[in-house]
């Protein structure tokens, strides 16, 4: 092909092979090719289909027939379907030590968690039988075990305790926490339903590393009160009034309780840390929240004459999961408060249930299903707040345990809620002595392993911006309260985003000697200018919100290259070459951004060359003329070609 041929060429041309110049002997200058043609429709739904449904949910239902399509739409609905044909009695021997294991450690959580929610202990019990069920027909995970957890709780807590007393108006509190659980459940399914599951996303690595950092901290202090035996303590969750809140009662300080609950923190932290160091002993650690609660409640019954300084828990309530639909709030001056909570709760718990899931799938080299695992977490919710639950969702902790127990499939939870079954239809009176500070302890020991002061520390040595995020969730939890420590490292986060967004990369590329490869001056020290040409690199889309830098920059860029010339008596520059490889999109303000740089570069003698532009953004330029304004020498497949091809064209007319 000549050189006064254009070297756009249409996809649906029968000759959009290679083009050469007249000195194809010499050189081979490859065509920039136009993305095949579509409709406005069939790119929507290409766009839609990238969007939402990344892992093409309806390839497995393709040439089937209609039989095999309501199997499989039965086992995408309930994966339950998907291995229940192949159980076996091996399958459930071990299903059945997991789920007795992860009972024993289910029992007491529950108790400490809603405590931690400011709720009675037996809702932390009915919230251990009826959500694990429904997770059983409805999760991907096999080793997810389903139970409430400390984050949500003490989040729960903290924003309904700020307008609503859980003593003084009981009632309004509970039905409250119900309602939460409610919106929190619809917000999840809704979410798996309308495969939006990337808003989660905003919560990053390290928002929820400083979050839970801090959150953990605020659990471990609010403990004090029962680890001291405090009876009047703050209803606040910030460290100043927590540490004010215990100092100003010393009075109220009782050494039994203390004693105590040194004594049994003692024994959890070591049978946690054998746990950890040798990973097959996991029972030790599993069974010690049950023994500890077992032993104390002896103590404390045998001793009950002696000394009333112990607070114990008291009556519980046997029998199931009573009815709660009947509470739910959807009116009033506290529905705003509710679905907030919700909302908040909501995020928090989806977010450690997917990770715990995907974590322990991984291990297994199976896969679990993000929309899947909303949908099971959110209709769970929603089931909970019907039956007397409050949120509930996967707990590290007690998958853990799972794992290390050899649970096969997610029977293992089916076998806990038995075993909660029977504790609550026949074992709630043994739990009268249960003292406070042994939960205290529990949860004290749980929340001590979610302070990742190695997460912290590798993202201060790989991101120092991801670090500043962590300590703001982590000091704005600890010193504002916990949704707004939350909201200002989502907030910060976010405006990494938008800093990434309105002021992306640009960078000099030069050519590494003997090659054919152009990479970056800064980065590559044996790379080198060529004379005439000044090669950039943007690494982003051109958007409205960034249009404006990128020209900015890129004339700034021109400008030093001037001034570095001028120093160094080197070459005039004559050309201007954009590497747009990186350029994933453009649209109507980047398009005009693009025009009026080259209106500038023409009043400056400069030429402008496009060097790799993707098919969305290659089809705007045509379709916006911008091809043809540059010329036959404007638009190439590489830089080597473009300095290559412009080089022997100044040559061959005797510019220097």
């Amino acid at each position: 092909m000549g050189h006064g041929t254009n070297r756009v060429e249409d996809m649906s041309s029968p000759n959009n092979g290679t083009a050469t110049t007249a000195r194809d002997t010499v050189l081979e200058i490859h065509s920039v090719c136009l993305p095949p043609k579509e409709t406005a429709f069939q790119k929507l739904k290409k766009r839609v289909a990238d969007v939402f449904f990344p892992d093409d949910p309806l390839q497995r239902f393709r040439n089937q027939t209609w039989r095999n399509k309501v199997i499989l739409g039965l086992q995408s609905l309930f994966p339950i379907f998907t291995w229940g044909s192949q159980y076996d009695l091996k399958l459930f021997r071990s299903d059945v030590i997991s789920g007795l294991t992860i009972a024993s450690l289910a029992i007491p959580q529950g108790i400490s968690y809603a405590k931690l929610a400011n709720l009675p202990p037996i809702i932390g019990l009915y919230s251990s039988f009826v959500p694990p069920l429904i997770y059983s027909v409805l999760g991907s995970s096999k080793h997810l075990a389903v139970g409430p957890v400390s984050i949500a709780s003490l989040v729960m807590g903290s924003m309904l305790s700020e307008s609503v007393s859980p003593t003084q108006d009981s009632i309004l509190y509970l039905k409250l926490a119900f309602t939460s659980t409610f919106f929190a459940g619809l917000f999840q399914a809704s979410l798996g339903l309308l495969r939006l599951g990337f808003m989660i996303d905003f919560l990053s690595r390290a928002t929820l590393v400083g979050f839970t950092a801090g959150a953990a901290v605020i659990v471990s202090l609010q403990q004090l009160k029962g680890l001291l035996g405090i009876v009047h303590f703050t209803g606040k969750m910030q460290f100043i009034p927590v540490i004010s809140s215990v100092l100003n009662h010393k009075s109220e300080w009782s050494w039994e309780t203390i004693v105590m609950g040194i004594g049994f923190l003692c024994i959890l932290l070591t049978t946690r840390h054998i746990s950890m160091r040798k990973p097959k002993l996991f029972w030790i650690s599993a069974a010690s929240p049950l023994a500890s609660v077992i032993i104390s409640t002896l103590l404390v019954y045998l001793i009950r004459s002696k000394t009333q300084a112990i607070s114990f828990i008291g009556h519980l309530p046997k029998g199931l999961n009573p009815p709660s639909s009947n509470m739910l709030y959807f009116s009033g001056t506290h529905l705003a408060l509710a679905i907030k909570t919700g909302i908040i709760t909501g995020i928090l718990s989806l977010t450690e249930g997917i990770a715990v899931g995907r974590t322990f799938a991984s291990m297994k080299n199976y896969q679990v299903n993000g929309n899947k695992e909303m949908m099971a977490i959110g209709f769970m919710n929603m089931a909970g707040s019907c039956t007397s639950c409050y949120i509930t969702t996967g707990s590290f902790s007690r998958s853990a345990v799972n794992y290390n127990a050899g649970a096969k499939t997610a029977v293992s939870n089916i076998v806990m809620a038995a075993a909660v079954l029977v504790t609550l239809l026949f074992l709630m009176p043994l739990f009268y002595y249960t003292p406070n500070v042994i939960l205290a302890a529990i949860i004290l020991t749980a929340v001590i392993g979610l302070i990742d002061y190695q997460a912290a520390y590798k993202l201060w040595k790989v991101d120092k911006f991801d670090f500043f995020t962590c300590m703001c969730s982590f000091f704005g939890v600890l010193f504002v309260s916990v949704p707004l420590g939350l909201a200002i490292a989502v907030g910060i986060s976010v405006i990494k985003i938008l800093l990434h967004v309105t002021r992306p990369n640009t960078s000099e590329f030069g050519n590494i000697q003997g090659t054919q490869i152009y990479q970056s001056l800064e980065r590559y020290r044996e790379a080198s200018r060529i004379p005439g040409f000044l090669i950039l690199a943007i690494e982003s889309p051109i958007y409205f919100a960034n249009s404006t830098y990128l020209q900015d920059r890129i004339l700034r860029w021109i400008r030093e290259e001037e001034t570095r010339i001028k120093e160094n008596n080197g070459s005039t520059l004559k050309c201007i070459i954009l590497d747009m490889t990186a350029v994933s999109g453009i649209d109507t303000n980047g398009l005009d951004a693009v025009f009026e740089l080259r209106r500038r570069l023409e009043k400056q003698s400069l030429q402008l060359v496009l060097v790799n532009p993707v098919g969305t953004v290659m089809e705007k330029l045509h379709k916006s003329k911008f091809i043809e304004s540059l010329g036959l020498s404007g638009l190439y497949l590489t830089v080597d070609e473009a300095v290559a091809d412009l080089s022997s064209t100044w040559k061959a007319h005797g510019q220097p």
